[in-house]
């Protein structure tokens, strides 16, 4: 069952990251000039954040993202600087998928510094989303109950 709760968690952090990111991209590169920050909610900019979430969530960040996940779990990775790290690599990848890539030449076309460094960005702030909902217990559901007791049951007579 715990592990059950672990996907869940997972899948949970998964979503919010992508959508925190979302925001940070959205707001650095749809709103470059916008130097105050207002709680008048657009609807259009409600749809925007969601839209560019789910284009995070649909793949561009969901197999980076899984590997990740799978690498920290496994190997019970519970620090803070991994997840930025993971995170960044992420964004890393995502902003990749969205460059069209020059097989001749083998580099990437069109890639902008500032929106390479948005993207890393957001995936850093993704990660450490990611760490405070689902990371800080990494690999939690391997490690017995606390009501489990360490002695081995008696050898029968």
């Amino acid at each position: 069952m715990a592990v059950i709760g672990r996907l869940f968690a997972i899948f949970f952090g998964f979503l919010v990251a992508c959508i925190v990111a979302s925001v940070v991209v959205l707001y650095a590169i749809f709103f470059p000039e916008m130097n105050d920050v207002s709680f008048d909610v657009d609807q259009g900019a409600i749809n925007l954040i969601l839209g560019f979430g789910f284009i995070l969530v649909s793949g561009f960040a969901l197999m980076p993202a899984l590997v990740i996940a799978l690498v920290t779990e496994a190997f019970s990775i519970r620090h803070i600087l991994a997840y930025a790290v993971a995170g960044g690599f992420a964004g890393l990848c995502c902003y990749l998928g969205f460059i069209p890539f020059d097989t001749v030449n083998m580099t990437f076309n069109g890639i902008v510094r500032r929106h390479l460094e948005v993207m890393v960005g957001a995936g850093i702030l993704g990660g450490v989303i990611y760490w405070m909902i689902a990371g800080r217990n990494a690999g939690a559901w391997r490690s017995p109950s606390p009501n489990a007791s360490s002695a081995p049951p008696p050898m029968p007579r």
